[in-house]
């Protein structure tokens, strides 16, 4: 009788089955962090399943239809994503994501002319700060952050606080009309340089 010993033993079936039906992975920067959204497609079963952060946001079992779209939602502010699936040769696919009806990376271009993002490190703890220019809404680390507006003699200030430290994001013009207003981030009186994404 044989032991078993040779030959390995998966105690999780679902851990082995879903390494070999993932496809795609993206990383999409939002204003509430930096979300990992995973597909999985079953190319013979048809199975489509997509995990946010890890989370399991759809499962679909036995699609006859092995091209199609699946739409679903990121973040705290429950973006709207789409994951679409089409046929490139025989059994090839191609994944495109999708995000609020624009390519990953014509959203991203955009988001970089919307958004100022901050990168810092502030005791002992990394920081994300995020501006959404249009609506002069702050975000920390997933959480948008309880703001005062203020007019200065050169432009605004945008108070908030990050544990004991001061912070405000000062917006000012430019001076050159394709320059418009620029933001900067200063905390305890020192100026944080932009962090690009």
């Amino acid at each position: 009788m044989a032991s078993g010993g040779d030959s390995p033993i998966f105690e999780d079936d679902e851990s082995m089955e879903k390494m070999t039906d993932l496809v795609a992975v993206w990383d999409v920067a939002l204003s509430d962090g930096i979300h990992k959204i995973e597909f999985e497609h079953g190319t013979t079963s048809g199975k489509r399943v997509v995990y946010v952060d890890g989370k399991e946001k759809i499962r679909k079992e036995w699609m006859f239809k092995l091209v199609g779209k699946e739409t679903f939602t990121v973040g705290a502010a429950e973006t709207k994503a789409t994951i679409n699936i089409d046929a490139v040769t025989g059994f090839a696919y191609e994944y495109t994501l999708e995000i609020n009806g624009k390519s990953l990376k014509k959203y991203m271009e955009n988001r970089s002319k919307t958004t100022n993002t901050w990168v810092m490190h502030l005791d002992g703890q990394d920081f994300r700060v995020v501006l959404e220019k249009d609506t002069m809404d702050v975000w920390c680390n997933g959480k948008q952050m309880e703001t005062a507006g203020e007019f200065v003699d050169d432009g605004t200030e945008t108070h908030f606080s990050l544990g004991e430290h001061d912070c405000y994001i000062k917006a000012v013009s430019s001076g050159k009309r394709r320059e418009g207003i620029v933001h900067t981030l200063v905390v305890d009186n020192r100026e944080i340089p932009e962090t690009p994404e």
